[in-house]
């Protein structure tokens, strides 16, 4: 009995010796050598894991920049560019330098500018609202106000407003990632050229119907009226389907399409208040001084006649 205890624990120490070496030589045989530049590259990635650059997280992304021949097309925009030309260095290619971008919200569909005429009740999002009907208003492209985008925003650049039921974006946190343009089911967010002092100008709706149909819903619809498109003198203005679209690319902000709007869904942000011409200035200061003077001249009218019935009256007396 005990022998053939001997025996087994012998084969199977022979047999996990025998397979032991057979693996360790196919392990040799197929063994893929990492690039050891990946985890150089990861590690000046901000480590964001958003898939803003298109890729799953940032582990993908390096081994994507470490593979190309190139870094085009190849962009993290929660780095930027200054994080990308550490992974251009790395990898001894040249770093395609990029616009930053920002997101903005294209309705203005508050409750002030877009009545409620129903009341939703079910679960709280906006891919499910969105598949179920039209909103608690009449409109079926403007913004559900349930807050998907908020919730998919991993660096708090987006929060709800109370009174308006619109999201707002914060500027300054915001790293354009794309997550509230994906988790958005109308399509109402954009990222857009974000420019000197966070300046926008850009088409605030995105409704395809009709003017009188789009100001039923809204009443800051855009109407496709193209009285925008027709003063732009830098082609930034395109229209189609109703709708004007604004190129942050092209746009120059000249704000030219803003005054000429009739139903205000063109939105300047963070703009100073319209310089007045010159010539409007001048005139104004004329007029000031001329009613001044006028004003000068009948208060020294007055006193000289007080003067003069007061000597008239000594002269009486």
């Amino acid at each position: 009995m005990s022998n053939i205890v001997l025996y087994t624990v012998i084969s199977l120490s022979a047999l996990g010796g025998i397979f032991a070496v057979i693996l360790y030589f196919i392990s040799q045989k197929f063994k893929v050598i990492e690039d050891s530049r990946i985890d150089e590259v990861e590690d000046v990635l901000p480590h964001a894991n958003c898939g803003g650059c298109g890729y799953p997280g940032c582990r993908q992304f390096a081994e994507a920049c470490v593979k190309a021949d190139n870094l085009e097309g190849l962009f993290c925009p929660v780095g930027g560019n200054e994080v990308m030309a550490k992974v251009a260095e790395i990898l001894g290619l040249e770093a395609v330098e990029e616009e930053s971008r920002v997101a903005v919200i294209r309705c203005q569909g508050s409750f002030e500018h877009r009545p409620r005429t129903s009341h939703y009740e079910g679960v709280t999002t906006c891919a499910v609202e969105h598949a179920l009907y039209t909103g608690d208003t009449d409109c079926p492209w403007g913004c559900l106000g349930l807050g998907d985008c908020v919730e998919a925003c991993n660096f708090e650049a987006l929060y709800m407003d109370e009174k308006t039921g619109l999201p707002v974006v914060i500027d300054e946190n915001c790293t354009a990632c794309g997550a509230c343009v994906e988790a958005c089911p109308r399509d109402i967010i954009e990222l857009r050229k974000r420019n000197k002092k966070d300046r926008k100008i850009f088409v605030s709706c995105i409704n395809e119907d009709k003017g009188g149909v789009a100001r039923k819903y809204c009443s800051v619809a855009c109407i496709g009226c193209g009285k925008c498109f027709q003063v732009c003198p830098f082609d930034a203005i395109t229209m189609g389907n109703n709708l004007a679209f604004i190129d942050s690319d092209a746009c120059r902000l000249c704000r030219k399409c803003v005054s000429v709007c009739p139903t205000n869904s063109i939105l300047e942000i963070n703009f100073p208040p319209p310089k007045v011409k010159k010539e409007l200035v001048a005139t104004a200061k004329k007029e000031t001084s001329a009613r001044t003077t006028v004003k000068s001249d009948i208060n020294n009218g007055k006193k000289s006649t007080s003067g003069d019935s007061d000597e008239q009256q000594n002269k009486n007396n």
